[in-house]
């Protein structure tokens, strides 16, 4: 494998580091992108094939013939043999980098994926495609122990400061903690930059343009036509469920954020059952995710749930934002983020942050913890597994605030220590360490022992 070529178009993803490591790997099963639409998944499977001396990307979208091979073989050596004839690409294992994109549309290559890691395991075949988890969900056995799926998102707030060159704040606030916080200066240029990304959010479209010099106000056009692109696509998730209905369980969501999701208040006319149905759709499509409610008194969370409870999350703060038709001056300016959408905005974000943060091999489930009582209601916002322990996490929006629902909970659950995500620098109270907003995901990232430091700053990981 060949060393890539700079590519000076490409904005550096964590999840490289893991596209590089599976390349490398003796034991190599086809490997499958799964996310939302323009997460990134194509770019960052291209900028992996530079470091092959050759690569083949197929678009079944596009490619009718290519979608024929696939729809009359199963064999890869014949496969790949009419392949390299048709593009006039060799396809030769440990040189080649096998690219099929948009693969939903063809669900016989879906299949063969199998049959490359049987009989082809030294050819490296990556996939990817757009609504891939509708094609996968009908066909439900098409590849267990066979192919490897990695999960992506849109950018993290730390891949976010590493395009814009901030490493050495990054190793900054890994380094910072309840005992030791950020001096003041650094502090606040990292809650500017913060707020920056709360607005422009992390889709690769949106991020890219900001750093090639658009203004945030420029970058609204651009969150416009990634929802209208979203909005188009719910006539293509079930054809069964009108679009129209999708859409206002969508626009529901939307509304409901920050608070466990009402189904009554999920659309005009529409049934309970029509609401979930919608609302599966959205979730299996990427662009919503739920926060199961967990009675939180051990691991796994997921043994405790309660599905009647749910609250529900979109994709992107950049996005959120925007269909709510926020002000950005209110969130660049605002000294708390309570009076932006009762703090939706920031619980938000450490949500998506904690995602973005696990082992991309595995989808991890958010949860969080509610008591309805006579005497009065309580809530935590998360609960993170960290090893035996469970973790409950409070997102305040402003530097202020009561942790009355964090003391119910450590009490009731005899646990020792909490964590309370806010405005404010590094600090403690009591048993509760406080984390600043901007601090959450980098503090989070299971990767960080992965990372390489002197890889920081290049297009791509390193080689």
């Amino acid at each position: 494998m060949n060393s890539p070529q700079k590519n000076k178009s490409y904005l550096h993803r964590a999840v490289d580091y893991h596209l590089i490591d599976w390349v490398r790997q003796k034991e190599r099963k086809p490997l499958l992108l799964r996310g939302a639409r323009q997460v990134g998944k194509s770019s960052a499977i291209r900028n992996l094939g530079a470091a092959f001396e050759h690569f083949l990307e197929i678009n079944f979208e596009l490619d009718e013939e290519a979608k024929a091979i696939f729809n009359a073989h199963r064999e890869p050596a014949l496969i790949i043999e009419r392949l390299s004839v048709l593009f006039r690409v060799p396809v030769k294992e440990g040189k080649t980098l096998l690219f099929l994109d948009e693969i939903q549309a063809c669900p016989d290559a879906i299949s063969s994926l199998r049959f490359f890691y049987e009989k082809m395991p030294g050819l490296h075949v990556v996939a990817a495609g757009s609504l891939l988890e509708f094609a996968l969900s009908e066909i439900p056995s098409f590849g267990v122990g066979r192919i490897r799926s990695l999960f992506m998102y849109p950018f993290s707030f730390e891949e976010f400061l590493e395009a814009l060159g901030e490493e050495e704040l990054i190793r900054m606030v890994e380094n910072a903690g309840p005992d030791h916080g950020l001096e003041l200066p650094f502090h606040r240029k990292l809650e500017r930059h913060l707020r920056t990304f709360l607005i422009l959010g992390g889709m690769p479209e949106a991020v890219s343009a900001y750093l090639s010099g658009q203004s945030l106000l420029e970058t609204q056009a651009i969150l416009d036509d990634l929802i209208i692109s979203y909005r188009s696509d719910f006539a293509k998730y079930k054809k069964r469920v009108p679009s129209e209905r999708i859409r206002a369980v969508f626009e529901s969501v939307v509304a409901q954020m920050g608070g466990k999701f009402v189904f009554a208040k999920g659309g005009n006319g529409l049934n309970l059952m029509q609401v979930k149905e919608a609302l599966d759709l959205l979730i299996q499509s990427g662009l919503v995710i739920p926060v199961l409610h967990s009675s939180g008194n051990g691991i796994p969370l997921g043994a405790e749930v309660n599905p009647k409870k749910q609250k529900m999350l979109l994709l992107d703060t950049g996005l959120f934002q925007r269909i709510l038709g926020l002000k950005i001056s209110d969130v660049l300016l605002s000294e708390e983020f309570s009076a932006i959408n009762k703090g939706a905005l920031a619980e938000l974000f450490v949500g998506l942050e904690w995602l973005k943060a696990q082992n991309p091999f595995h989808q991890e489930n958010l949860y969080y913890w509610s008591k309805e009582s006579g005497t009065g209601n309580a809530e935590v916002d998360y609960l993170i597994p960290t090893g035996d322990e469970v973790i409950p996490v409070e997102v305040k929006s402003s530097g202020s605030g009561s942790m009355q629902s964090m003391q119910v909970f450590l009490q009731q659950k005899n646990r020792q220590k909490g964590l309370r995500i806010s405005m404010e620098n590094f600090g403690r109270l009591g048993s509760i360490d406080i984390i600043p907003l901007y601090g959450f995901g980098i503090k989070s990232s299971w990767q960080r022992k992965d990372k390489n430091p002197d890889s920081r700053n290049q297009n791509g990981p390193s080689r």
